[in-house]
């Protein structure tokens, strides 16, 4: 029993030191510091669109560990989602030769040309299977089809990423990370991008709690 209160008087001494204006006061030292030096490591165009003015704002707003959660639960997300859209584009790839090694030339042709064309004329087409020059162009039309169809998927994950990018800037900045706010601009993504890797790098990095 005595134990326990013992170790119930260690945790809340510790919490209280975790509070105090010393060791925060520390902590933002160390985070500035530490920003400072990850910001030197840029290219000189990119340390001029990030002041220390901003390094500062980030490293207070950093002195709280849930910021530190926050991003990397972000990234997290955004790994499963780039994996999972790349798997999907790996798909549609394959799908042209599959297609053609799974399925006999003439229910290729039929899944093919009815995009194209209208029914009646299928049998028509299929009847020209065995020339040489009318497989060729069928080929050809194939391909046409396939690459339309990787084109149209490359949009769709351009436009599923752009909307995760922003669902990232309006969280960060909902939760008050400075830098951060809902921007198409390439080059202000890419400072926020630089952002994200310093709050990242921070993170793997353990802040002793001692004097």
């Amino acid at each position: 029993m005595d134990q326990e209160v013992q170790d119930a008087d260690s945790t809340d001494i510790l919490t209280e030191e975790l509070h105090s204006p010393e060791y925060l006061q520390r902590k933002l030292y160390f985070l500035s510091e530490q920003l400072k030096s990850m910001h030197s490591e840029l290219p000189e165009s990119f340390q001029m669109r990030i002041p220390y003015e901003l390094l500062t704002a980030l490293a207070n707003s950093l002195v709280n560990d849930t910021i530190f959660e926050i991003v990397k639960r972000l990234m997290e997300i955004q790994h499963v989602t780039e994996n999972h859209l790349q798997q999907l584009r790996k798909q549609v790839e394959n799908e042209h030769q599959s297609k053609i090694a799974e399925l006999g030339w003439v229910e290729v042709l039929k899944r093919v040309i009815t995009t194209f064309v209208s029914a009646a004329e299928i049998q028509e087409w299929i009847s020209k299977i065995s020339d040489a020059e009318e497989l060729e162009h069928i080929l050809a039309l194939m391909k046409i089809k396939h690459a339309k169809r990787l084109k149209e998927t490359d949009m769709k994950l351009v436009l599923h990423l752009d909307q995760k990018v922003k669902d990232q800037q309006t969280t960060l900045e909902n939760a008050g990370v400075p830098g951060f706010y809902v921007t198409e601009n390439a080059k202000e993504i890419t400072i926020q991008m630089h952002l994200l890797d310093f709050i990242l790098r921070l993170s793997r990095i353990k802040f002793e709690t001692a004097k």
